[in-house]
């Protein structure tokens, strides 16, 4: 089963490993660094949400004083842009709200959800689906599945702290809308995006890290919010839909996934593979998923991930920022680097290990 204290010193590494991550001479493409965690970004906000999860599970007060002088600081400076993606540091900030009560938090929790309901400042395209602009460009008329992690939870989160069941319904369509244009119904998988101008969903490929927002996202939303009875079942139907194809579709050898998830010839992309890992075991714990089915997949998975830890706690193979592809080349093309993202899928998955179920 599950070695617990090997998991524990991986994830103090990973999460210490990502609390000085800085780029070390990379060119990047973005007006806002993805790599350095000092930045008010979509990597640097799925990085903090896993170190509060690690946080909840430790109780390591060092993480939570990280996390205070991290939003502190960058609330000092303001921010960039909002858009899409730099909505993702949002989200954290909803949970640090609830530990610290800090009233400033609210305010701003508050103010940046208005902006994407009231205001209507977040871009819609098709069907009121939110257009996934991004810093300096708005993608126009243009969804993409990562939307689902980078706003919409937050949205959903945001509802639940202002008591505005109209934001946390809007989530729910969002989902839905999403699940309507990116959803590959013969393989159960996700494209990477949708078009409404030219009605397409670009090179159709069924990208691995766009994938596991789903999975992340659904795995999250369940406890988090009441949801219609029947809208939490379809959103489950199609998550243990999802996770069946994963299944199918695992390395062999490795139990872990390739950047095109129906590519073998596509490199293994432990950002991925991570988020996939941690919700299938999340769905096992909560009884969604059941054991018999998946519990081979998930030994031979977690046996694997350690392996792309380096000594320093650099979780290794991880594509940098990734956009829209015509073909399976594209993707293959994205260079690998160490980046905040991929280190907290990684804790997300080591801290679901040293839950109590896994015991």
């Amino acid at each position: 089963m599950i070695d617990k204290q090997a998991v524990d010193e991986k994830l103090n590494l990973v999460s210490g490993r990502m609390m000085v991550l800085k780029n070390n001479g990379m060119k990047e493409k973005y007006p806002i660094s993805l790599i350095d965690i000092n930045c008010w970004e979509w990597p640097q906000g799925v990085g903090l949400f896993g170190l509060y999860k690690y946080y909840e599970v430790s109780g390591r007060e060092e993480i939570l004083d990280f996390l205070v002088d991290w939003y502190d600081k960058r609330l000092e400076e303001g921010i960039l842009e909002r858009n899409v993606n730099t909505t993702s540091p949002m989200l954290t900030l909803t949970y640090l709200y609830e530990k610290t009560g800090n009233y400033k938090y609210l305010a701003f929790i508050q103010d940046w959800a208005d902006w994407i309901m009231k205001d209507k400042k977040l871009i819609r395209t098709g069907d009121g689906c939110f257009q996934h602009m991004i810093t300096g460009d708005p993608n126009e008329d243009e969804i993409l599945i990562d939307t689902l992690f980078m706003t919409v939870l937050f949205l959903a989160r945001a509802g639940k702290l202002l008591k505005r069941r109209d934001y946390m319904e809007e989530a729910g369509y969002q989902i839905l809308s999403h699940i309507k244009y990116l959803l590959n119904k013969k393989e159960g998988l996700f494209y990477h995006g949708f078009n409404f101008k030219r009605r397409d969903n670009y090179g159709g490929i069924l990208w691995g890290r766009g994938n596991c927002w789903y999975t992340i996202v659904i795995m999250e939303l369940i406890g988090e919010i009441e949801l219609d009875g029947g809208l939490k079942r379809y959103f489950l139907n199609v998550y243990e839909n999802q996770v069946k194809a994963l299944k199918r579709y695992a390395d062999p050898e490795k139990g872990l996934w390739h950047t095109v998830i129906n590519d073998t010839s596509s490199y293994i992309e432990l950002s991925a593979s991570a988020a996939f890992l941690y919700g299938i075991m999340k769905g096992v714990r909560l009884g969604i998923l059941n054991w018999e089915e998946f519990g081979e997949l998930i030994e031979k998975a977690m046996e694997s991930l350690m392996d792309y830890i380096e000594e320093d706690g650099t979780v290794s193979n991880v594509s940098y920022g990734t956009p829209i592809g015509m073909d399976e080349d594209f993707y293959k093309t994205i260079p690998r680097c160490p980046m905040t993202y991929g280190q907290a899928l990684m804790i997300l998955v080591l801290q679901e290990a040293l839950q109590p179920y896994w015991s």
